[in-house]
């Protein structure tokens, strides 16, 4: 189990914050164009930054907590899946909290004056 402890946490922080994309309309999964071209460049940078770090020892992947796929330069799966998904959980926070200030969306519960 401890394999894919990583993995069951990306699908929470997931499965935790897709409601943001229906209930404040943060419309972050319903614009995939425009969440690439969010995500492209940190994403290229952080996954060239790993690379880097772990071709020079810097750090590694501990074999007892990932599941064992691994990614040309010796990344680990779990990190690539990690360099998407908390950006998109990031986004959608964001627009969703963009969308309550801005009055475009009422919290859920909220009463009219």
């Amino acid at each position: 189990m401890a394999r894919f402890q990583y993995l069951i946490l990306m699908g929470l922080c997931v499965l935790i914050t897709l409601p943001l994309e229906f209930v404040f309309d943060a419309r972050v999964w319903r614009r995939p164009r425009r969440l690439a071209v969010a995500l492209a460049p940190a994403f290229v940078a952080f996954v060239l930054w790993d690379l880097w770090a772990t071709s020079t020892g810097t750090w590694g992947f501990n074999p007892e907590y990932t599941v064992g796929v691994t990614l040309p330069g010796g990344m680990a799966i779990e990190e690539l899946v990690f360099f998407i998904v908390i950006p998109v959980c990031t986004l959608l926070t964001l627009e969703s909290v963009r969308n309550v200030l801005s009055g475009r969306v009422r919290r859920p519960g909220a009463r009219v004056r």
